[in-house]
């Protein structure tokens, strides 16, 4: 089911050329309206989700790093395994890679990852988040969907 990693280099080019506008065009940590509870907002996090860990005195850029870099490749490993059958499952994986891929991009080049989008109703604020963000959180609502609605045959070894 490698076939799948088209998908995941779909995500990753749209969260690179997004990140790249927003850093072009909007300015640190100042709100652009978009419509009520919509915002751009360029920040950087250091962390990971939610940031945290974000001032954590740098070797968690290190430490995501290498994590990501893991997860990727036993995300690839897990695709190669997958049946023909599995493709929800594929679509998942590939949507979770594109999103890691893109989030230690940044990590890497940059030392922090670029968030853009804002959302908020009055008071509330949710944490500024990116495609990639996007991306992760649609994989893993998918792998749940799979693990709790697919069922399959345990494979079992010879």
């Amino acid at each position: 089911m490698l076939k799948w990693l088209w998908l995941s280099l779909l995500v990753l080019v749209l969260d690179q050329l997004t990140k790249n506008m927003a850093t072009h065009y909007l300015e640190l940590h100042d709100p652009v309206a978009v419509f009520p509870g919509f915002n751009l907002m360029l920040a950087y996090n250091t962390g990971a989700a939610f940031s945290l860990l974000h001032d954590a005195g740098g070797w968690q850029r290190w430490f995501f790093t290498i994590l990501a870099s893991v997860v990727s490749v036993g995300i690839v490993w897990w695709m190669w395994r997958l049946e023909s059958s599995e493709r929800w499952l594929a679509i998942a994986l590939a949507l979770i890679l594109g999103g890691a891929v893109g989030n230690l991009w940044d990590r890497i080049l940059l030392g922090h990852v670029v968030d853009f989008v804002q959302l908020y109703y009055q008071r509330w604020t949710y944490p500024a988040f990116n495609v990639a963000d996007s991306a992760i959180t649609a994989g893993a609502v998918m792998l749940i969907i799979d693990s709790l609605f697919f069922k399959r045959e345990s494979r079992t070894e010879s």
